[in-house]
């Protein structure tokens, strides 16, 4: 978890002064880390030992508290040598529970060894897909949203499903969520109706030059037609010479 995080910070930090320039995009590692089935087990695993421990410590802390009663009802009946006896348990028992605590949840204590080997491998793997998902749709960076909350962001640019889907999750209800969202923001809507309009007039554009070339052909085929029609007429001079002379007259 905490390597996911470094990953990703880095890659924001690094995103400073180039917001303009870059392409970004963002994820949900908290929606990734509860869908993915390898990361619930690894949570369910780790939540187990938790408890485990903090069962322990509980015990401790019962055993504690019994002689610790125990000690001041028979304070008066004890012999001095049986008091300190007591006493000295007691501060053994108290000892062992501080001592338990520390070594599995202070900072490099058990939990932390834990958390690094189950969930390492986890997060490497749900490092790998978004750097995937991330090349395959040109960004440049990809921030985590669950790190570093932000007033608005357009869902248009969440990776998070896309995420899970390379990690082999059936996300088709996270989809249609996520569809929903992309539709209600009113920046999309403005940028639909835009490019709506554009092809509109891409179109408008296309069959106006459609029907200029169309004339021009009709106009082509009339001159054509109309040519052919003048070839076809004969000559005034050639109807003369065809006509036959007229016989000449007698001789007076």
């Amino acid at each position: 978890m905490k390597l996911l995080k470094l990953y990703l910070m880095i890659l924001v930090t690094s995103a400073v002064g180039l917001y303009s320039q870059q392409r970004m995009a963002f994820i949900a590692s908290d929606v990734i880390r509860d869908k993915f089935p390898e990361a619930q087990l690894a949570e369910q695993r780790l939540q187990s030992n938790v408890e485990e421990w903090k069962r322990q410590i509980e015990q401790f802390q019962i055993k504690i508290h019994n002689l610790d009663l125990k000690i001041k009802r028979n304070r008066l009946i004890w012999t001095d040598t049986e008091r300190m006896q007591r006493e000295r348990e007691l501060k053994d028992l108290k000892n062992k529970k501080t001592s338990f605590a520390q070594e599995h949840f202070e900072p490099g204590g058990e939990y932390d060894k834990m958390v690094k080997t189950i969930w390492e491998p986890i997060e490497l793997k749900i490092f790998a897909a978004v750097r995937s998902v991330a090349a395959e749709n040109s960004y440049d960076f990809v921030f985590d949203k669950s790190l570093q909350p932000v007033p608005y962001t357009n869902y248009k640019y969440d990776l998070t499903v896309k995420v899970l889907k390379r990690l082999g999750v059936d996300t088709a209800a996270l989809e249609a969520e996520l569809n929903k969202k992309i539709e209600a923001d009113p920046r999309n809507k403005v940028k639909e109706s835009k490019q709506r309009q554009s092809k509109r007039r891409r179109s408008r554009r296309v069959r106006s030059a459609s029907e200029k070339q169309e004339m021009e052909q009709r106009e082509e085929r009339e001159r054509s037609d109309s040519e052919e029609e003048e070839e076809e007429l004969i000559p005034p001079g050639q109807i003369e010479k065809e006509i036959p002379e007229p016989m000449n007259k007698e001789k007076k």
